[in-house]
């Protein structure tokens, strides 16, 4: 009888900063596609996602290990090309953990919006990216704004209570994200939270210096 070894995921190359339950990077010097990997707060290896260029409908799939043997969570869109689109979360198995769609003139012209959703229907939490007016339009049309001064979202439950918070981390070759978990939520899987971080990075991040 042998018995399988699993060598533990290396930890990232940069401090976590406090505070921080888990960090997001997505390699920002590549032609096609997109590749992140999400760590916890000792630095282990959370999940992976080697993300497709040029799809008109996002699928994301994040991985156990960078192998791509274990499917760890699936982000889908509805709709190709979806202004407003909605994104289901699915576990591996298919069993839908809720959904997440972007609130669409509000993200292009006030300030990245989404709402959160349980497998229901019903709405869970908001994430709104936080800072003035005039700081989130600079963002999205000076470049050196969102290097120096990068966004930074709230999740809130529809009482106002924080869940959690995303911190985008200043580095010219990786977009890093930051969550910082406010409170449990008896409701909201903590998968979800991750998976809303996932958008961030994979599709906020194309507009924030990624």
């Amino acid at each position: 009888m042998t018995t399988e070894t699993t060598t533990p995921a290396p930890a990232p190359a940069f401090p976590m900063e406090p505070g921080e339950s888990y960090t997001i990077r997505r390699k920002v010097l590549r032609l096609f596609g997109a590749a992140f990997h999400v760590f916890d707060r000792q630095g282990r290896l959370v999940a992976y996602c080697e993300q497709k260029a040029f799809k008109l409908k996002e699928d994301i799939r994040l991985y156990a290990d960078e192998n791509g043997a274990r499917e760890w969570l699936l982000i889908r869109a509805r709709r190709m090309l979806d202004f407003a689109a909605t994104y289901d979360v699915l576990t591996p198995d298919g069993a839908a953990l809720g959904s997440l769609r972007r609130r669409g003139l509000r993200s292009t012209f006030v300030r990245d919006s989404w709402l959160v959703f349980a497998p229901d229907g019903r709405e869970l939490a908001r994430l709104e990216e936080e800072g003035s007016s005039l700081l989130v339009l600079a963002r999205r049309h000076l470049d050196f704004v969102s290097l120096f001064l990068p966004q930074r979202f709230v999740l809130r439950r529809a009482d106002g209570a924080p869940i959690a918070r995303y911190r985008q981390h200043f580095h010219l070759l990786v977009y890093r994200l930051g969550i910082a978990l406010e409170r449990p939520d008896p409701v909201l899987d903590e998968r979800m939270i991750i998976a809303t971080g996932c958008l961030i990075c994979a599709i906020e991040g194309r507009q924030a210096g990624g």
